[in-house]
């Protein structure tokens, strides 16, 4: 118990960190479709990880389990990976050895319409307020535990829910986590490409819970039997949509939250809600409710409608603060559209940089 809590505590930094310095390499029209990479990994992890349980399932050793030969072979590989990022992962552009000086500052400004700054490592207590009293943040954080109950949930009792709701065996269960992976990474890289095609990112969250909210009432009024497994299957993988919501509030933090030390609290206050949401959500789950688990279903499809509605109504809250902004430039006698990037690099925040604008 001990050392699961101390492997948690290290793995806390690993997502705030990639949020971080995809703020830092790369526009925010870009961001989206970035982020959607490396949390596609996700999905890669499911397929291979389906397949090393499967095949260290089979070793009978009376002096080893094969659960512990699972964890030293990805412990050793997480160990040399993290070695390797030690010595070659830059901090930020202006410390990557492998660009010359005046690729660096190329980088730099290539940036700099961001309006958030690239790197600051003061800490400043007036952002770190301003995170606290922003209505913005805590809807990311509403967006965060609403999300991450079901995403944990269905992580938890996923497999249990296709061996014994669905009727699979169990080797059938490991081969099947090829197709969640799959579908996993499909779905987070689609929606991101939707989002940027688009520019209208919480719509396509919106959109994106209705097929959640359909799968999800399927899986709990069509009756199991060996005639609708399959399509029951299919509408469990359509449940997955909520990968790509997960993706896209990641990325509307990255792109709406400016000054370092503001988007770092925002980016610890939405972890701590997406503990929380995976600390909460394997409870809906009760073995009382097995193999169906229709309380927890009626709890997802409660929180996919609640996702919609807090969507919508933090839309409007950007739509509004970007009509102030232009207003107040339009006051000062600028012309439409017209952006100054002098406050760029200041490390302002989203509030205090009337040149920045939301994306939403």
């Amino acid at each position: 118990m001990v050392v699961r809590y101390l492997l948690g505590t290290f793995e806390a930094a690993v997502q705030p960190s990639f949020l971080l310095m995809t703020s830092m390499w790369y526009r925010r029209a870009e961001q989206g479709e970035y982020v959607s990479y490396w949390y596609a990994m996700n999905g890669l992890q499911q397929m291979v990880g389906g397949l090393l349980s499967y095949g260290v399932s089979h070793i009978k050793n009376s002096n080893i389990k094969s659960w512990q030969v699972l964890f030293m072979m990805l412990g050793l590989a997480t160990v040399l990976w993290g070695v390797f990022i030690w010595l070659y992962l830059p901090d930020s552009p202006m410390r990557a050895k492998c660009f010359k000086a005046e690729d660096k500052t190329l980088m730099v400004e290539r940036v700099r319409a961001n309006q958030t700054g690239i790197q600051n490592k003061s800490f400043k207590r007036e952002q770190a307020l301003e995170a606290f009293k922003d209505i913005q943040v805590w809807f990311y954080v509403l967006m965060q535990i609403l999300n991450t109950l079901p995403t944990s949930g269905i992580g938890a009792f996923g497999n249990l829910i296709i061996k014994d709701g669905f009727g699979f065996d169990t080797l059938q269960t490991s081969l099947l986590s090829l197709v969640q992976g799959t579908v996993h990474i499909l779905i987070v890289t689609s929606v991101a490409w939707a989002a940027r095609k688009t520019k209208q990112t919480l719509l396509v969250m919106m959109i994106i819970c209705v097929p959640m909210v359909a799968t999800t009432s399927m899986l709990m009024a069509v009756p199991n039997g060996k005639s609708t497994r399959v399509g029951l299957l299919i509408a469990f993988y359509g449940t997955f949509w909520f990968n790509g919501v997960a993706v896209l509030l990641l990325s509307l933090i990255t792109r709406n939250i400016a000054g370092q030390t503001k988007k770092s609290v925002v980016l610890t206050m939405s972890l701590i809600a997406w503990a929380a949401g995976n600390m909460v959500g394997p409870q809906v789950f009760q073995t009382k409710d097995a193999p169906r688990y229709r309380v927890g279903f009626t709890v997802h499809l409660a929180f996919y409608i609640a996702q919609i509605i807090v969507f919508f109504v933090l839309r409007v809250i950007l739509v509004r603060r970007n009509k102030l902004k232009i207003e107040a430039a339009k006051a000062k006698g600028r012309a439409d559209g017209e952006v100054n990037l002098d406050n760029a690099f200041d490390d302002m925040t989203d509030m205090e940089n009337p040149e920045f604008r939301y994306q939403y």
